[in-house]
């Protein structure tokens, strides 16, 4: 088997990505690397999972008061693992888990970093063979370096991130991660088992003709939301024409396509559940933070998602994100709301 040497494998990239950068310690590269080596491990299980007793709920429910599925607790141990035996972190939180744990060892407490991650986001589709996701976020740490990490390191505005990324298990397995540098995008080769650089410097067109929306909330969503869902379904002044409806109910599928081709996700408050469903720190931050490196843009409805100061580790908010001209047809949609 030949290797095309001119293809990056993810090591090999932030290795020269660390060489660009003389004060970097390296620390963020094998953090990511970790983040990759669990991704790795979770795909096996994802690939497999109609094979083993693996599939189906766990039997308990996580702090969402969701139900919690078996390959949710194997994606969520093995982050978990990965980071606590590496030496590039110093305590995570997971939308499993009612509160943070902090890595208290000598080496993580040494860590200038701390995760936040959904290991499994779109579990809910495990069982019918739909693309699901993991989404990371990275923090630069607020608390002294040498002693154990502490919630105030976990509760920082999106802003503060130093790296977001997610992995997609579908018809092949891709991790993309955005640093302030750009955003970039790996595919896994099984054959030689290395995610391997195939979507350099990703950029968010700026317009396109997808929006993503779960139009059976449509009477449940306010007046601006309402506007600009029908704007969508009619001649507008961003395409010239309607625009077509995608919409999978696995939020990493559905940015990555957005992402790629240009579109708008949105997943807003309703009458019911005004704050929404989506998690702040788990899965909104994270994709804000690479869209709007790629370019595009990301809101609540009110203000820049990335913004906001979190005050509780679950905290969830409407959110808004895709294309930079989308989104501003968005904005003067959601006036309306905000008279």
């Amino acid at each position: 088997m030949s290797i095309n040497r001119q293809v990056l494998t993810l090591d090999e990239f932030t290795l020269q990505q660390l060489r660009n950068i003389p004060t970097a310690t390296g620390e963020l590269s094998r953090l990511l690397r970790d983040i990759g080596l669990a991704a790795k491990r979770i795909n096996v299980e994802v690939n497999k999972a109609g094979l083993v007793d693996i599939l189906g709920d766990y039997g308990t429910t996580n702090i969402q008061g969701e139900e919690v599925k078996k390959l949710d607790i194997y994606a969520n141990n093995q982050l978990i693992g990965v980071l606590k035996h590496g030496i590039s972190c110093a305590g995570i939180g997971s939308e499993e888990m009612d509160e943070i744990e902090i890595f208290d060892d000598e080496v993580s407490n040494q860590s200038k970093y701390v995760c936040l991650f959904d290991p499994l986001d779109g579990s809910s589709n495990i069982d019918v063979n739909v693309s699901i996701g993991t989404i990371f976020g990275i923090y630069k740490r607020v608390s002294e370096i040498g002693k154990p990490c502490k919630m105030e390191d976990f509760l920082q505005p999106g802003v503060k991130q130093v790296a977001a990324g997610y992995i997609v298990y579908g018809s092949s397995t891709m991790l993309v991660y955005a640093t302030r540098r750009g955003v970039n995008g790996f595919t896994l080769d099984p054959q030689i088992g290395e995610f391997c650089l195939s979507h350099p410097n990703i950029q968010c067109p700026s317009s396109g003709k997808i929006y993503s929306v779960n139009h059976g909330n449509f009477f449940q969503y306010s007046e601006g939301v309402r506007k600009y869902i029908n704007n969508c379904q009619n001649k507008n002044k961003t395409t010239g024409g309607p625009y077509t409806q995608r919409y999978i109910g696995s939020m990493v599928a559905d940015v990555h396509r957005n992402l790629i081709k240009g579109g708008i996700f949105t997943y807003p408050g309703t009458i019911d559940k005004p704050k929404g469903k989506l998690r702040l720190l788990y899965e909104c931050n994270p994709f804000a933070f690479i869209v709007e490196v790629a370019g595009g843009k990301a809101t609540n409805g009110k203000e820049r998602i990335l913004d906001i100061k979190p005050t509780e580790l679950h905290q969830r908010s409407p959110f808004f994100v895709g294309s930079s001209n989308m989104m501003a047809e968005l904005e003067e949609c959601l006036l309306l709301d905000n008279k």
